[in-house]
């Protein structure tokens, strides 16, 4: 129980030291705004996300759905010991991965909203004025501000 418990754990934690590494690089990557790059790195996180869903799934699985802390009892304090630190460990990198998710999360939101506004600002200086101006009748003459293909009557 003991072997295959710190076996996992130990996965885990190198697991989540790649998904920091992975984030880090994500945030480089957003900064320099290189959108291929950004795209291969997401698939590699959501990859690597799911495989410590499955160990995670596979230690609960092992202990019979019992918590881990009530498995802690059972064992030596050699162990606990050590099993504790594996715990304490891996919890301090889920902070350090959740922090920097956000961060990427913020920043990829930002240049969104940047990439918006810049469009909606193209759009509206091509996008044609309406200016009144008197037609033949000697009225305001009605003009169309929307781009039109087609112009007829029936």
């Amino acid at each position: 129980m003991y072997t295959e418990t710190y076996q996992n754990l130990h996965r885990q934690q190198k697991a989540l030291e790649v998904l920091e590494t992975l984030l880090a690089e994500e945030f480089a990557e957003l900064r320099e705004r290189k959108p291929e790059s950004i795209t291969a790195i997401e698939f590699s996180i959501h990859e690597l996300m799911r495989q410590i869903a499955n160990e995670r799934t596979a230690l609960k699985n092992t202990m019979g759905g019992q918590r881990l802390a009530d498995v802690l009892q059972i064992l030596a304090d050699e162990e606990q010991a050590e099993l504790n630190g594996l715990l304490k460990r891996i919890d301090a990198l889920e902070k350090r991965c959740s922090r920097q998710a956000s961060m990427n999360a913020e920043l990829a939101l930002a240049l969104h909203d940047q990439s918006q506004s810049l469009l909606s600002h193209l759009q509206n200086q091509i996008q044609p004025r309406n200016h009144a101006t008197y037609g033949k009748t000697g009225a305001y003459t009605q003009s169309r501000p929307e781009a039109v293909l087609i112009h007829g009557r029936l």
